[in-house]
């Protein structure tokens, strides 16, 4: 699960960044160098606390999320075309973070004056969408011509040539590619282009300390952070930390609500294996079936799946170990169409 941190210049991304990773990556511009910061983070689980305290395993390894703080966006650069590198970053992202400026200090680097959020957010959504725009436009062209000289398969143009032009037809309108259904077999089709207005997005509007969240609504979600003083907060002890959170009235850092927003926008729950050896915490998507999770663990697994056996986080907990699951019929066997749950501890029997 990888994430895209992005952002018009001057926007703080590098500073929220550091608030999700307790990072440290230098906050001012880089003078013309492409620089992408990856970090990869434990996704807090009170749960595989509570499962390695009951299991005791020589390995506890809580599930994980990369975020990629990769370099600005630039309003209007889709016209001219996103710079492959860039593109190809954005490309390989499951999902973007994207972060709004909503504080006033320090010098403005907008071109069109002043901070306007809402501006922000808009400029940066056409942004993504203008891209797809253009290269949807050039398949469908480029499907045409094929066509028309023939020696293509044309079964295969014809399913193309309907995709491609449904995708056209909704970005000329102005919709990204996010809110349209899809069948398996369009998504096994799209897999391979990057569309990136496609790709689920979350805005963060990055606050100063006196400041309250933007007042506009949007069509995607959002969440308001004070970055520089998150950051700071991540990089301090943790008894420190704790002094100032209590003073600002901070529950939580933002990296347990990010983490937890980043699952809901990729829409991927967490699944657990136990044992002596290891507890371990496993994404996977939302609808998957035990054969699709097993291949989550491994691909062996997929190949030679079985049965799984399972048992419901709540249940385990409550009933206090495996055997007393097994004994009050908690624990159970599923075949490989049963879809898992949120929390299931899972165990896969396989032939491989």
């Amino acid at each position: 699960m990888k994430l895209g941190i992005i952002g018009l210049p001057q926007s703080g991304k590098t500073t929220i960044f550091n608030a999700l990773t307790r990072g440290d990556a230098p906050t001012t511009a880089s003078a013309g160098r492409f620089e992408v910061h990856t970090a990869v983070v434990d996704v807090p689980d009170p749960r595989v606390t509570k499962l390695s305290e009951m299991f005791k395993p020589k390995k506890t390894i809580y599930a994980k999320v990369t975020y990629a703080d990769i370099a600005g966006l630039e309003a209007g650069s889709a016209k001219s075309g996103i710079s492959g590198q860039l593109l190809n970053q954005l490309s390989q992202m499951d999902g973007f973070i994207l972060v709004v400026r909503s504080f006033e200090s320090g010098v403005v680097m907008h071109p069109n004056g002043s901070v306007d959020a809402k501006r922000d957010v808009e400029s940066m959504l056409g942004e993504l969408l203008l891209n797809d725009l253009v290269a949807v436009e050039r398949k469908v062209e480029k499907l045409a011509e094929e066509k028309k000289k023939g020696g293509t398969d044309k079964t295969l143009n014809e399913k193309q040539t309907v995709l491609f032009t449904r995708l056209l037809e909704a970005l000329n309108e102005g919709t990204p590619l996010r809110k349209l259904e899809y069948s398996n077999e369009d998504l096994k089709e799209l897999s391979s282009y990057g569309l990136l207005s496609r790709k689920p997005v979350l805005v963060v509007f990055n606050m100063s300390e006196s400041q309250s969240a933007p007042g506009f609504e949007l069509d995607v979600p959002s969440v308001a952070l004070m970055g520089k003083l998150e950051m700071e907060l991540g990089q301090l002890p943790a008894e420190d930390a704790a002094m100032f959170m209590e003073e600002y009235g901070i529950k939580e850092l933002s990296l347990s609500r990010m983490v937890n927003l980043s699952y809901e926008l990729l829409q991927v729950q967490s699944f657990f294996t136990v044992g002596e050896d290891e507890v371990r915490a496993w994404e996977t998507k939302i609808g998957a079936t035990a054969q699709e999770s097993a291949g989550e663990i491994h691909t062996d697994l997929y190949r030679g799946f079985v049965r799984a056996e399972v048992v419901a986080y709540d249940d385990l907990i409550s009933l206090g170990s495996m055997n007393e699951a097994k004994a009050k019929g908690k624990l159970r066997l599923e075949g490989k169409e049963y879809l898992v749950k949120d929390g299931d501890i899972v165990h896969i029997r396989s032939s491989l």
